[in-house]
């Protein structure tokens, strides 16, 4: 004779449904990225919605390493470098750059979440295949009707970085491009920047 083995009724109650898979009618909000529990690291928020990356592929993560420590070592006093921190540009946008140039007095401690706009000087995107259409296009939209000054758009070309320089446009609230850096980042503003960018391919 068989015999039928039925599991606990507890092991048949389905799992609770994570808060953030369950969108509002009217999006998501800035506030929801610290209120929602078990979101998966670096997750954005771009027009109410939120967005899930992928993990970094290797260069990608090593470019990011390059330009922070780059950074870090050449700003003044007065500024501080950061990555993958949020910037609430508004009600429904709390966007990712990879990397920030912030105003030092507006880093008040370990518990910060975000930065707000007029705490940014730079912001800085390595174009990764799974983001490349919000980074190339949206988030710089966002991130010059925010009035942040500098945009770098970095590109990962056959293991090389081309890095497109950008500034702020105040009347038109849109980036100009100033122009196409490869092997070498050498900037007078928003400080005086020489990166060697042909040093990824020795790390």
């Amino acid at each position: 004779m068989s015999t039928v083995l039925t599991p606990p009724e507890e092991s048949l109650t389905p799992a609770p449904v994570p808060d953030w898979l369950m969108p509002p009618p009217q999006g998501f909000t800035a506030e929801d990225l610290d209120r929602l529990t078990g979101l998966p690291p670096h997750t954005e928020l771009i027009d109410g919605s939120l967005v899930l990356v992928s993990p970094q592929v290797d260069y990608h993560a090593l470019a990011i390493s390059l330009f922070e420590t780059a950074l870090r070592r050449q700003a003044p006093d007065t500024l501080r470098a950061r990555r993958e921190m949020t910037v609430r540009l508004g009600k429904r946008q709390r966007p990712e750059p990879d990397l920030l140039l912030i105003r030092a007095d507006a880093d008040p401690g370990p518990k910060r979440t975000f930065y707000q706009p007029s705490d940014v000087l730079l912001v800085a995107e390595v174009v990764s295949e799974e983001s490349a259409e919000r980074d190339r296009k949206r988030k710089p939209q966002l991130y010059a009707k925010a009035g942040i000054p500098h945009f770098w758009l970095v590109e990962i070309v056959n293991a090389a970085l081309e890095v497109h320089v950008y500034q702020l446009d105040e009347v038109t609230e849109s980036y100009a491009l100033l122009g196409i850096h490869r092997d070498r980042l050498e900037l007078p503003a928003p400080f005086p920047v020489d990166i060697d960018l042909t040093e990824l391919q020795r790390m």
